[in-house]
Formats: C-alpha cells, sequence, structure tokens
C-alpha cells in the first residue's frame, strides 16, 4: 500500500474550502490533510477578499482541529497600518509579487513534507491552470475535490451535510447589500438574481463558515457593521473569547509563512 500523501488545504474560513476538506477526507483516500493555509493581505491583515480577521481562521482551525499556516501577501503600493482602515477591504497586488509570494509559501510546505495542496475550486479553468503552473514550479500537487461539479449540487449539498456559514463579502454590482451578512441557507440562493453562480464562483460573494460536520464545536463571533470600498461590501466579523474584544494592534507585517 502507497503511503499518503500529506496535504494542506487552501483555506479561505468559507464554504467551497469547507466542502473541498470535507471531501478530501471522505474520498481521496491516498491524501492525508495535515494543515491549512490561509492568505492574508498586508494592508488588512484578514483573509484576502473576504476580509475575516486572522483571529477567527485560528478559530476555525482549533475547532476543526488542524494547524493554520498564513501566508502574507505584500500589499498594493503604500497602503497604511492596518489600525489605519475603518475595517475590512480588498487590495489587489500585481500578479508577479502574488506568484512569489505563493511559490516562498510552497518551499517552506515542502520543507514540512506537504506534496498536496487542496483547493475549492469548481470551474474556473484559468484560474486552476494558474494554481497548476505555480504548483508544478514548485514540485507539488493539486488536488480539486469540487471540481466540475454542478454548483446548485454542491450548494445544496453544503446544506445537506450541516454545513452552517454566512457572507462576508459581496459584490454590490451584482448582489444588493441586504445580502451582506446573510446566513446561507435555501432562501439565500432562491433570492439571487438572475445569472448569479450559486456558489459564487466568479467572486459575487464570499462566506465564513461557523460550523459543520468538519468542526469539533461551533465557532463563536457576533456581527458587527457593513464597510463599503465599491463595488465590495463587507460585514465585520468579531471574534468572541470570552472577554472583551481586543482591536488588533498594528505591527509592521512581512510576506511569508507564519504559523
Amino acid at each position: 500500500m502507497q503511503p499518503r500523501k500529506k496535504a494542506a488545504v487552501m483555506w479561505s474560513g468559507g464554504k467551497d474550502s469547507a466542502l473541498a476538506l470535507h471531501h478530501a477526507r471522505a474520498s481521496h483516500q491516498g491524501v492525508e490533510v495535515v494543515a491549512l493555509m490561509t492568505c492574508v493581505s498586508q494592508a488588512y491583515d484578514r483573509v484576502s477578499m473576504h476580509g475575516v480577521r486572522r483571529r477567527l481562521i485560528e478559530e476555525q482551525a482549533d475547532a476543526i482541529g488542524l494547524p493554520v499556516r498564513f501566508v502574507v501577501v505584500p500589499s498594493h503600493g503604500d497602503a497604511p497600518c492596518p489600525m489605519a482602515r475603518s475595517g475590512p477591504g480588498a487590495d489587489f497586488p500585481p500578479n508577479d509579487v502574488y506568484s512569489r509570494t505563493m511559490l516562498d509559501a510552497y518551499a517552506r510546505m515542502k520543507d514540512e513534507g506537504i506534496t498536496a495542496l487542496v483547493f475549492g475550486d469548481i470551474h474556473l479553468a484559468d484560474l486552476r491552470a494558474y494554481r497548476d503552473g505555480l504548483l508544478a514550479h514548485a514540485g507539488l500537487e493539486g488536488v480539486y475535490p469540487l471540481w466540475g461539479r454542478d454548483v446548485a449540487g454542491l450548494y445544496a449539498e453544503f446544506l445537506a451535510l450541516g454545513f452552517r456559514a454566512l457572507t462576508v463579502c459581496i459584490d454590490l454590482e451584482r448582489l444588493t447589500e441586504s445580502h451582506c451578512g446573510a446566513a446561507l441557507t435555501a432562501d439565500f440562493v432562491a433570492s439571487l438574481p438572475a445569472g448569479i453562480d450559486a456558489c459564487g464562483e466568479r467572486g459575487e460573494y464570499h462566506s465564513f463558515v461557523h460550523d459543520g460536520p468538519t468542526f469539533r464545536r461551533p465557532v463563536a463571533f457576533e456581527q458587527g457593521p457593513i464597510h463599503r470600498q465599491p463595488p465590495f461590501a463587507f460585514r465585520e466579523l468579531l471574534p468572541v473569547v470570552g472577554q472583551a474584544f481586543q482591536p488588533d494592534v498594528c505591527a509592521p507585517k512581512t510576506s511569508g509563512w507564519k504559523a
């Protein structure tokens, strides 16, 4: 019997990465998931495009029972310290900067004995080709448990498995502000305008999963205000850790592999 490949899940904290982790464990017997990997923006110290605080990703990882590795993606331009921002937001570094950052992270993964990376991608062929190119350069393998699946079926499966999630970022050019912070339910997907991907695969919305079959316990949080950075709206989520919430401390952030 061949030894199982050690793998990390590219973890945004959202529904597709949670469903990919579930399927990697259930259906890919040759893969052993040993870690999560999350990209955070240097400008905000939050999950890229989701706007979720690092602390809540740490809470997810603890609830799942896996270590999380943070990859800090350098800021685009002269972005101020995260504390100078009023809340979450989007920052888009050049592709070459992002690629170098990811290749550095992949090299660290290999040093840990990780040889495969699990993604929650569903049908964006150009994105998968980009990922596979980086992985090939790094000598790693990509695993895509959700690839080619029907998005409506995946959304229904997500609910049927008992996952619980809410939206944390929406594209206001395609959805309304009422969708921001909404729970992912059958009513939510029914409310989406015609032409919107049920899983938000084209960036219509991003989510945060706080309970489900991969979790040993729910992740506690409180909903805060909506922050607008056109064309996006972000729902602030605040950690609940049994004490008064403490705002993030501003500190220099550098790209790299942070345990």
